[in-house]
């Protein structure tokens, strides 16, 4: 027996990452039938009673195996990052994507959350309230964006082809637990210059708030079938500038505040620099700096989330306060 988003088995796909964990852990605690699919297995999805399935996202035959005798799929699996091979981004974004896509179809399955990224609009420039109806770029200055939009592509076109679904963007999600922006945040932190002004302000998320905003995505697109094909960012919806959250990360986790400044002119020709250098040797690892970086670090990036609000429900439950309280219990039970 299922829960109320749905009567049968719900699948996440990343389950035992970052996203995907929380989203499984608010599926059990709702008293949802939940099963995942995973590279790896994960002893703490045996305690919370979830099914594990193991495989490759670029395994046709694996997809369609999680996705036998499912209702609901919220496919968070990715690959992010700003540096590397096209085929490492390509193989699990879009292809993975694709392969989820047709095992829905095979299968029967009803519904797909799909998790993108705001990033997949980003230009270069200064994005400021902007909405969904905002255009991808043209061309892209590193793989994750590029492959990310391809995905949100394939989903709409599974849309046209009878699939119900949603696409997500959230935007630096944070939190205990996280893996990502948290650790290279505390890792670099007697390295970090502010790029720009500083006074750049960004949209963040809150592990909790988008976890939740998946499921209300799916018992939205339940409801109101109409809304398949619909693109919602989602965020704190609470802009703050840049510098002051890396300050506020650093703070928690016990590091001093970044003071020292570059101009982003010097950022990004210090990242194509590197970018030069990164493939030319070729040099294992990833740049400190690249053209993206920079950007992304100089640039302001904040949504209008008036479409979540009014069609799924949204509104974060956790404020940026009460995560950074959070955040700094869990960085301090971990020492």
């Amino acid at each position: 027996m299922g829960g109320d988003l749905a009567a049968g088995k719900i699948l996440v796909t990343g389950g035992g990452g970052f996203l995907g964990g929380a989203v499984v852990r608010a599926l059990v605690i709702r008293g949802e039938s939940v099963r995942t699919f995973s590279r790896g297995y994960y002893p703490h999805l045996d305690a919370l009673g979830v099914e594990q399935v193991r495989g490759d996202l670029t395994d046709p035959a694996a997809v369609e195996r999680a996705c036998t005798g499912v209702e609901l799929v919220f496919h968070t699996a990715a690959k992010p990052g700003v540096w590397g091979d096209w085929e490492i981004y390509f193989a699990p974004n879009v292809i993975g994507t694709r392969n989820v896509l047709k095992a829905c179809r095979q299968c029967g399955v009803a519904r797909l959350i799909h998790t993108s990224s705001p990033s997949v609009i980003f230009d270069g420039a200064d994005m400021e309230g902007v909405d969904e109806s905002a255009p991808c770029p043209e061309a892209y200055h590193t793989h994750y964006p590029h492959t990310k939009a391809l995905a949100e592509r394939a989903v709409l076109g599974a849309v046209r082809e009878g699939l119900q679904a949603v696409i997500l963007r959230p935007h630096l999600i944070w939190g205990p637990g996280d893996p990502h922006l948290t650790p290279r945040i505390l890792a670099r932190a007697n390295r970090l210059r502010i790029v720009g002004t500083g006074r750049n302000r960004v949209d963040t998320i809150y592990i909790d708030n988008a976890a939740r905003a998946h499921l209300l995505a799916a018992k939205a697109l339940r409801d109101r079938p109409e809304l398949s094909g619909r693109v919602y960012f989602i965020s704190q919806d609470d802009p703050i500038p840049l510098w002051e959250m890396v300050n506020a990360i650093l703070a928690v986790g016990g590091k001093p505040p970044v003071r020292r400044k570059i101009s982003l002119r010097r950022a990004a020709w210090i990242g194509f620099a590197l970018e030069w250098l990164y493939r030319a040797f070729p040099i294992p690892g990833e740049p400190p700096m690249t053209r993206f970086v920079a950007a992304e670090l100089a640039c302001a990036h904040w949504f209008d989330i008036s479409a979540a609000k009014r069609d799924l429900g949204y509104r974060p439950e956790v404020s940026t306060e009460e995560g950074l309280k959070r955040l700094a219990s869990a960085l301090s039970s971990a020492r």
